[in-house]
């Protein structure tokens, strides 16, 4: 971290030259710009902080501080769970939050352009006003959509239509030098050179600052259905779930969780809305599928297909939410998952890892006889659909530091594991700083220096947020 300037007098004053009025120094900065969602990795503040308008603006911000070495962090919402916008080496902090305009939609092509700053709920909102859907899904809907690509969000509807990068036809970044270009196209494919794109979507703000996104749309779907469906135990939830695609049943989300969680979540809302007991029977554990089409009458059949199908692999019920309350009550308790276990939790860490789908049984399992070694309660979900499952350990009685110390511990062994089954040790939340021992753990010294070597030709002084993703200093 020693390689890097500090912010002086004389830069305040030229950044104020491109930014006035927005260059923000000391204690009048926002704290939250010390941090995202999950502190456990850490708090610092930056010198400056500065809420960028334009791209000329975070380009004329970038050269400034380029030519000084000064290191510059990229944040959104903040909505962040791996310390991807903690500015971790101070510098200067570009929050590109007001840069939140719907520029223009391309529905021939449906396509819409948007800035950075865009929150995923008025992109989902508004692209509905047009007849159209934003398919990314990810939990948190305050996130915004250049945080988003940053990460490559998946969320729940990927089963079906993808990850934040299927949708990301064009941007406009700003490199650290200054520089200003353009990446992509609207089109549907390309076969022209390296896909600089893809490097950007899920790179975390490490290569370029996204200023401008062409997103692609999809005819919304006129009708959704919902079905909750208990079980007695996970075991059995989770082992029904290839028999739901070995049916071609199609699912636009699928997700399970356990009782403990979806408790918690409850609790938050003030509302039950799962069953807890179903004919005498306690249910442990529950799967929330949601199928979309042209019409109910399309999708009648299928939920038909769907309910023989899961009770005999064991469900306790199917029921059915097709109304608009009835979907919003029900999906409004499975997006609160993380806000329950924050509101009840003192301490709290998590990881987001991928497997097989058919490993995600005998990974659970595993987790399961892991946590039992440890103090801390482990509560878990996950995207069922596409084998990504959300790990949460939490605890309100532990010191800190054996908090850390323990939970170091058992992700080395959870995601060991992972990478055993063959899968991948973030599905969507990313390396960020907390992260990076485990990732160059999972890929090797071989492509850890390939993506080192990524980072050193978009960035050669190594000042867009340092410490991030595969920079170890």
């Amino acid at each position: 971290m020693s390689q890097y300037n500090q912010v002086t007098p004389e830069i305040i004053v030229q950044l104020e030259a491109v930014t006035p009025g927005r260059v923000v120094v000391g204690e009048d900065i926002n704290p939250d710009y010390a941090r995202d969602e999950m502190p456990i990795y850490g708090v610092n503040m930056p010198e400056v902080s500065i809420d960028a308008l334009t791209t000329e603006e975070v380009a004329g911000i970038m050269k400034i501080c380029y030519d000084n070495n000064i290191p510059v962090t990229t944040r959104g919402a903040g909505t962040g769970l791996v310390g991807g916008c903690t500015p971790i080496c101070g510098g200067v902090v570009i929050c590109t939050m007001k840069m939140n305009r719907i520029l223009s939609y391309d529905l021939e092509n449906f396509a819409v352009t948007v800035q950075p700053g865009v929150l995923l709920q008025q992109l989902a909102d508004d692209a509905l006003t047009h007849g159209c859907m934003y398919p990314p899904d990810p939990g948190e809907k305050m996130a915004t959509l250049g945080g988003n690509v940053a990460t490559n969000a998946g969320g729940m509807r990927a089963v079906k239509y993808g990850v934040t990068r299927d949708y990301v036809r064009a941007m406009t970044v700003v490199l650290p030098t200054g520089e200003i270009t353009h990446f992509g196209g609207t089109v549907s494919k390309t076969s022209s050179g390296y896909s600089l794109i893809n490097l950007i979507c899920g790179s975390e703000g490490t290569l370029a600052i996204i200023t401008e996104l062409t997103l692609k749309l999809i005819p919304a779907p006129n009708a959704t259905v919902s079905l909750i469906v208990p079980f007695e135990d996970l075991k059995a939830c989770i082992s029904t779930v290839p028999k739901v695609f070995m049916a071609n049943l199609n699912p636009q989300a699928l997700e399970f969780f356990e009782k403990e969680i979806l408790i918690s979540s409850e609790e938050y809302l003030g509302k039950q809305v799962f069953p807890r007991m179903v004919s005498g029977v306690e249910a442990g554990a529950y799967l929330l599928i949601t199928f979309d089409g042209n019409s109910m009458e399309e999708l009648d059949p299928l939920v038909e297909r769907a309910a023989e199908l899961l009770v005999e692999a064991g469900a306790l019920d199917v029921l059915v939410a097709d109304t608009p309350p009835k979907l919003k009550d029900t999906w409004a308790a499975r997006s609160s998952f993380l806000e329950g276990i924050e509101e009840q939790t003192t301490l709290l860490d998590e990881c987001d890892v991928v497997v097989p789908v058919n490993k995600i049984a005998e990974y659970v399992v595993f987790v399961a006889q892991e946590s039992g070694r440890h103090d801390f309660e482990v509560k878990y979900f996950g995207h069922a659909g596409d084998g990504n499952l959300h790990i949460y350990t939490c605890s309100n009685d532990m010191d800190r530091e054996e908090f850390k110390k323990q939970v170091d511990r058992f992700f080395t062994s959870i995601y060991a594991k992972t990478v055993e089954l063959g899968g991948q040790i973030s599905g969507e939340h990313g390396i960020g700083m907390g992260k990076v021992k485990f990732l160059a753990q999972a890929v090797g010294p071989v492509n850890m220096a390939l993506m080192q070597g990524i980072k050193r030709v978009f960035d050669p002084k190594l000042i867009l947020n340092p410490g991030k993703v595969c920079d170890t200093f």
